[in-house]
Formats: structure tokens, C-alpha cells, sequence
């Protein structure tokens, strides 16, 4: 793990209550797909985000959920704003996590995020499309309403490029005019996927949503050590 600088390179809104962030590290950065950072508040605060970047991209971006004034996570945004309107660089810890991407690995992925939890899947299948990866991947990403489905487009394209991948979005309570899948998303995994035994299984989420899912999908056939997620040292 480094301590590194970064010049803030942009800040921009994905939806009302979600900010992109982009990084520019004062030195070359080596990290796996599905690892994560902290942002250095102070030397006893230190915060943990998932990089949505792939390891290949020279910038390093983080998609940080905000919800609530002065929450966590706002406070990192404000202190964001203030460096970048002062000309200050930021302070992060690189890289952390065990939850990262099996690349010695062929078997079949699932790739599985609730909320902004999609950022850890997003390095990963950045990563393999750029890889050109012959792997057979399933990427599914939950939300609540289909307004937090943000860059869709741009996933579904990125996604597109893998020739045995399949991108399904799940909205847990979608409108009327909605016409893919609703509900929970690992229930529609499950629907979805008659056995998890073959599958590596990668998840990002709430961590109560991760302790669930881990049951239903043992249940499921899913093998415990083929399933990763920074969310499993703490739950």
C-alpha cells in the first residue's frame, strides 16, 4: 500500500445523490480490478471507496453515494469540492481489499452490485473488455428506481465488447413504462441461473444485503470459496 497524491481532474453529478470523481495520482499506481482506496481525511480518518477504474486507465475514478448532508460520505465530497476550488491536491491510501479479480481464473463470472456497490464491478468488467476476455460473464446491478441507473448506455456498450457477456439491470421498484427486470437482484440471479456451482462469484453492496445473498446463493450451489467481497471480513 502507498500514501499518494492526487490533483482532483473533475468532480460531476451521476444522479442527485451520486458524484464522479476523478483522480490524478502524483506517481504511476498499481492496483487489481475490484480493489479499493482510502481517502485520507486525517491520519486517524480514513475512508474506504471502491476504484471504478480499470488498473489500465491513467486516471482513477470513484463513484460515491451521498445521500444525507454532513453524512460520511458528503463530507468527503465537501472536502473534495474545497481542494478543488483552492488548487490542493488529496491524500489517498492504494491499494486495499483481497476481494479483487481472479485473473489466473477461467471460470464462468458473476458479477453482482446494488446501488453505487457498482463501481467494484465496473473495474472488473472494464478490465476484462479491455483484456478481451473469451470468459462467459453475467453482469447484473440493482437499484432501487430506475433513476440511479446511471451511464447505462455507456455500461451496455463497454459490456458489449466482452463476445460471451450479458448485462441485466434490476429495479427493485420500477414504473410502469420499466421493461426489463424487477425485484431483488439476487433473486433474479437465481431465476436467472439454474446452479452458482461453476460460477466465481464477485459481490458489492450493503452489508447486510451481502450476508443474504451469500446464504441464498450457497443455497443455491454458489461454492463459498469461489465467492469474494470486501463485505465478507466484516459480516
Amino acid at each position: 500500500m502507498k500514501t499518494i497524491s492526487c490533483q482532483i481532474q473533475s468532480l460531476t453529478s451521476l444522479t442527485s445523490h451520486v458524484y464522479k470523481v476523478l483522480l490524478k495520482p502524483s506517481e504511476k499506481v498499481n492496483f487489481d480490478a475490484g480493489q479499493y482506496l482510502n481517502f485520507v481525511m486525517a491520519d486517524e480518518d480514513k475512508r474506504p471507496f471502491s476504484i471504478a477504474s480499470s488498473p489500465n486507465s491513467e486516471l482513477i475514478e470513484l463513484q460515491i453515494g451521498a445521500f444525507v448532508a454532513d453524512s460520511y460520505p458528503m463530507q468527503v465530497i465537501d472536502r473534495i469540492k474545497a481542494k478543488q476550488s483552492e488548487g490542493e491536491t488529496v491524500t489517498i491510501e492504494i491499494p486495499l481489499g483481497s476481494a479483487q479479480l481472479r485473473t489466473d481464473s477461467e471460470r464462468p463470472l458473476l458479477l453482482m452490485a446494488g446501488g453505487t456497490g457498482f463501481s467494484y464491478i465496473k473495474s472488473m468488467f472494464e478490465y476484462l473488455a479491455e483484456q478481451g476476455s473469451q470468459r462467459h460473464i453475467m453482469v447484473y446491478w440493482g437499484v432501487r428506481e430506475e433513476s440511479a441507473l446511471y451511464e447505462l448506455a455507456e455500461t451496455a456498450a463497454t459490456i458489449a465488447k466482452l463476445p460471451h457477456a450479458n448485462f441485466i439491470p434490476v429495479v427493485e421498484k420500477p414504473t410502469d413504462t420499466w421493461q426489463g427486470k424487477s425485484g431483488l437482484v439476487h433473486q433474479a440471479v437465481m431465476h436467472d441461473i439454474i446452479s452458482l456451482e461453476p460460477y466465481d462469484i464477485y459481490l458489492a453492496g450493503r452489508f447486510d444485503m451481502v450476508g443474504i445473498v451469500r446464504t441464498d446463493f450457497i443455497e443455491h450451489g454458489g461454492l463459498v470459496e469461489h465467492m469474494y467481497a470486501d463485505a465478507f471480513a466484516f459480516i
